[in-house]
Formats: C-alpha cells, structure tokens, sequence
C-alpha cells in the first residue's frame, strides 16, 4: 500500500506539465462533405424470349402468267322451218271407266201366295235388290222375273224403275204364276236404256219368310250403304 501511493503521486504530476489531466488523443481535421456523384446507368436491352419458335423460312410468292383468252363468237344455229303437212293426226280416245253403266242385282229370297184378285191360283212372289255399281245414273230400268213352270203371265211379272242414280239401290217385288205346291227354278233379267246388263238365275228360290220387306220399302230407290 506504501508503495502504490507514490506511484500514482508520480503519474500526476508528470500529466500536469501539459496542462490537462488527461491528455486528448490525437484529431485528425474533419474532410469536407462533397455531394454524392450519380453514376450512370447502363441498359442493355435483352431480348425476351417467349417459349420456343420454329425457324420460319421466308416464302417468296410467285405468280403464273395467266394466258390470254381469246373470245371467239359461238356460231348460229339455224333451224329448217318445216313445213305443214296435209297427214291428219289422229287422236286416240279411251272411253272413261266412270261412264260404263254397272248393275248388280241380288235375289233376296221367295214365298207363295193365293191370287185371287187376278184368278190365278198360287203365285211365287221374288225379291229383289238392284243395286246401281257403276258412276252414272241408270234410267228407263226394267226388271223381269221368268219361273220355268210359269203359267199365265202375271201383272206384276215386269217392274219398271224410271231412274236409279249411281250408289243407290232399290228393293222390287217380282210375281210370277207358278205350279201349286211345286220346286220353281227362277231368273231375274235386267235391261235399261243400254240394253240388256244380265241375268240371274236360282234353281229353288229359299223361302224368305218374315225377312220379306215392307210394303213402303218396295220400289223406292235409297242410298247404298258403304
């Protein structure tokens, strides 16, 4: 401890002959301040490349000559001027289907009876349809019943219908004068302006029994059903 007190005793009183207790380091004068420099930029354009391309080769077009058409003038036709001929020309003409008359006639049935008011005795009584199958109208229509055993001949044998239009129909009651009690093969015959269209026979006309037609149904043409 004695030996320490003089030594700091020493180390003041040589810092004192400066004149400072503690001498300043050593100061270096301050630089003057001068503005940064801007140094200039340097772009280099790169180009940008967007995935990759294939190298297109430069088409060169080139152009045909077209040739040159020489219009030419089509050449004119001129036809022979025929003279008329005195060979008539003939005209074929076909008959239309529509105007064929057509007729078809059905037996109905039969039945017997006494007539006395013409003194006859047993009379066969036929009916019949007519029918009008064709597409024009049937006029001056005369219809006859014929018995193979007939006697007298009746009023009632022939009925004529004055006009029957076509896809009509009329129902007739036909009377001969017949064998009593006897089988009597019958026949129907047709005829018209036209002439005759047929005939229709039956070996043994069937007994109609209660199918006859009424009276008011005889005679009255009506249209045919479908």
């Amino acid at each position: 401890m004695k030996k320490t007190l003089p030594a700091i005793l020493l180390t003041l009183i040589t810092a004192s002959c400066s004149g400072w207790v503690i001498q300043p380091g050593p100061f270096n004068p301050p630089t003057p301040f001068l503005p940064p420099t801007n140094t200039p930029s340097i772009f280099t354009p790169t180009p940008v490349v967007i995935g990759a391309s294939p190298t297109w080769t430069p088409q060169i077009a080139t152009s045909t000559p077209i040739p040159f058409i020489t219009a030419t003038t089509a050449p004119t036709i001129v036809f022979p001027t025929l003279a008329p001929t005195d060979t008539p020309i003939t005209v074929v003409t076909q008959t239309s289907v529509s105007t064929v008359p057509s007729v078809s006639v059905e037996i109905l049935g039969c039945n017997t009876s006494i007539d006395v008011t013409h003194g006859m005795g047993e009379v066969t009584n036929a009916y019949v349809t007519l029918r009008n199958t064709g597409m024009i109208e049937l006029t001056n229509l005369k219809v006859t019943l014929s018995a193979l055993d007939e006697g007298r001949e009746h009023p009632d044998k022939t009925v004529e219908v004055p006009s029957l239009l076509a896809g009509y129909r009329v129902m007739l009651k036909l009377t001969v004068d017949s064998t009593y009690q006897a089988e009597t093969p019958i026949q129907i015959e047709v005829t018209a302006d036209g002439g005759l269209f047929q005939r229709v026979g039956a070996d043994s006309c069937r007994d109609i029994g209660l199918f006859a037609p009424k009276p008011e149904e005889l005679g009255t043409p009506v249209a045919d059903n479908p």
